[in-house]
């Protein structure tokens, strides 16, 4: 089935390689759009579904022939290091293609799912051997359902190990009835359990992404590992560790994974023009990981 070019995903990254998606070795695939806005959120340039102009002043070589050919003139070297007129860009992508450095560029492409999918397969070797395979990511996968159908059973052809990694809010009879029969694997963040604080931080309220959650769970069709980001001031306090540990005490769990605070996020908003509201600079300490892994052990909840 031909997908309608308006439901066509933007991919932002293939991370080849990759050893923290899943098992084994493994192809991530970033895809571009979410349908929450987390103040923290790790992958700011899979947020939007848009394509979108990403600037390294690093590795901009001032040469100008981005802005000689930008037909908007919205490119100015003297804003440097923000040379890019951010409601002026039409992100058209014409200056990404003169770019000697790769100081400009144009983020998220569309690929067809043939295309994609030999990508994704190409590691076959390495899969087989490592017990690896092809993860989901974004963003949010779940936002393509019909392409994704396509995408998956490509792979599945293939008996390669597939992993989804979700934030939980989406449409959950059509993710079951187009995506879940394909999945070997799903990593499912838990980020808040309060459902205003949910809202304050990621714009929309918890309600729709438990309720998921509880029914992958209570299915048993297919295994799923509940993540924790751990966001310093915003999802680390005792009251939310706590309480998202007791919250999968009570669906029966006794695994989860804690993912520690990266900072590395910050460089691409910026990157990216974005203005953000939250911002922390640091990486963890031991003692704060130790901190909130306690709040897990409490419920013997064994963290990955």
């Amino acid at each position: 089935m031909k997908i309608p070019e308006k439901r066509r995903p933007l991919v932002v990254e293939i991370k080849r390689n990759a050893l923290d998606d899943g098992p084994g070795i493994r192809t991530t695939i970033f895809f571009k759009g979410c349908p929450l806005a987390c103040v923290w959120c790790q992958n700011p340039e899979a947020v939007r579904t848009a394509p979108e102009i990403v600037y390294s002043p690093d590795d901009c070589l001032l040469c100008g022939a981005c802005e000689e050919i930008c037909p908007e003139g919205a490119i100015d070297l003297e804003r440097h290091p923000r040379i890019v007129d951010r409601v002026r860009c039409r992100r058209g992508g014409s200056c990404t293609t003169v770019c000697p450095g790769q100081g400009i560029r144009l983020m998220g492409r569309y690929y067809p799912v043939a295309e994609l999918a030999a990508i994704a397969a190409a590691d076959l070797p390495f899969y087989k051997n490592s017990g690896g395979g092809v993860t989901l990511s974004g963003g949010e996968p779940t936002l393509y359902p019909r392409y994704l159908e396509q995408l998956l059973q490509a792979l599945k052809f293939k008996r390669i190990h597939l992993n989804l990694e979700s934030c939980g809010h989406y449409h959950r009879p059509v993710f079951e009835r187009y995506i879940l029969p394909h999945l070997d694997l799903i990593y499912f963040d838990i980020k808040l359990i309060d459902p205003g604080e949910h809202l304050c931080y990621t714009g929309r309220d918890n309600s729709r992404i438990h309720e998921n959650f509880k029914a992958l769970i209570r299915s048993g069709g297919v295994p799923v590992l509940p993540r924790v980001p751990l966001i310093p001031g915003i999802t680390d306090t005792a009251e939310n560790l706590s309480g998202i540990a007791s919250f999968l005490r009570k669906l029966g769990l006794r695994k989860t994974a804690l993912l520690p605070y990266n900072p590395l996020w910050v460089p691409k908003i910026e990157s990216l023009g974005h203005e953000g509201s939250y911002r922390c600079d640091r990486w963890m300490s031991p003692q704060e990981l130790e901190r909130c892994a306690a709040h897990f052990d409490d419920f013997e909840l064994e963290q990955f």
